[in-house]
């Protein structure tokens, strides 16, 4: 068991653990404030656009709601088309944010792999490699 903790630990302290848990929650922040975005700012525009109706609302009644005394004893079937376009339009928002994310990490990742090597110390000159092996004899001899 103290293995199985150990292990666990280390996984969980891991730079890639928590940088993960990092991004989640981030994501989940960008997920609201992109909700946000569309249903507070573009649907309406668009709602506008197209009437001034609420786009989230749009929505084709399949099957009546069942109204007795007044109360409603079975709510309607909606086909709530509107609400789906603007999950979809958040999804394509997220979706591009992220490839230009993705891109731009890309793109850094190719600046830094084209970087040029740093040069490797020259070859000694013909004179250096007769002078190194003038003294290693040398030293040989005193040996």
């Amino acid at each position: 068991m103290g293995k199985l903790l150990n292990e666990f630990k280390e996984f969980a302290v891991k730079g890639n653990a928590v940088d993960m848990a990092v991004a989640v929650v981030i994501g989940g922040a960008f997920g609201a404030i992109v909700n946000s975005l569309v249903n507070d700012l573009i649907m309406p525009c668009i709602g506008v656009l197209i009437g001034g109706k609420d786009f989230a609302s749009l929505a084709i009644t399949l099957k009546e709601a069942v109204v007795e005394n007044g109360e409603v004893v079975k709510e309607a079937v909606l086909f709530k088309y509107g609400q789906f376009i603007n999950y979809i339009i958040s999804f394509l928002i997220i979706t591009f944010t992220i490839f230009l994310v993705i891109k731009g990490l890309n793109k850094l990742k190719r600046k830094k792999a084209e970087e040029p090597a740093p040069e490797a110390p020259a070859e000694p000159s013909a004179e250096e490699k007769l002078l190194t092996e003038i003294r290693d004899l040398l030293k040989e001899k005193k040996e």
